[in-house]
């Protein structure tokens, strides 16, 4: 398994893995499949590598198959400058278990790190997915709250736990 910062080149296998994360963890994104399909190349290109430099993605790659990914976004206002946030955490199902996760949010981490001026990162995460909760506070990260009715699903809205952490050393 390998890490690697994902570039414009890498925009047909990313969105492909993430509509199929939209599809199949459809409880753990705000985002539909629907609505995902139809963004156009840019958009993903933005996502996973703005040129801006305000957001990056992480690919975790198994036997030349993107399986995981995750991205960090940064802001570039003065009084929040100082967080990023973890968005579209995923691994396919198949390659769970076998450290991808961990070693996607040591990268995004990383990431922060590189920034410079970065001190916390925050994500959210869909109350009742205990796997993912437990991942993110293996590595360091606390809850700090919950949002009531975050998002609607086809069962009925679920609330989401906001987490953070420091970005140095866990």
């Amino acid at each position: 398994m390998t890490l690697v910062r994902l570039t414009t080149a890498h925009v047909p296998e990313y969105r492909r893995l993430m509509l199929h994360a939209y599809e199949h963890a459809a409880d753990a994104f705000t985002s539909t499949p629907e609505e995902r399909a139809t963004a156009p190349d840019d958009w993903w290109a933005k996502r996973i590598a703005d040129p801006a430099g305000d957001s990056a993605a992480l690919g975790a790659f198994a036997d030349g198959v993107l399986m995981g990914t995750v991205a960090v976004e940064f802001s570039r206002k003065p009084k929040t400058r100082h967080k990023a946030l973890l968005i579209g955490m995923f691994v396919m199902e198949r390659h769970r278990g076998r450290g991808a996760g961990r070693m996607l949010v040591d990268g995004a981490l990383a990431l922060a790190r590189s920034r410079g001026g970065v001190g916390t990162i925050t994500l959210t995460v869909t109350q009742g997915n205990d796997d993912a909760v437990a991942l993110y506070e293996r590595c360091g990260f606390t809850a700090f709250g919950i949002e009531p009715m975050a998002i609607l699903t086809p069962t009925g809205y679920r609330s989401k736990i906001h987490m953070w952490r420091e970005v140095g050393d866990a």
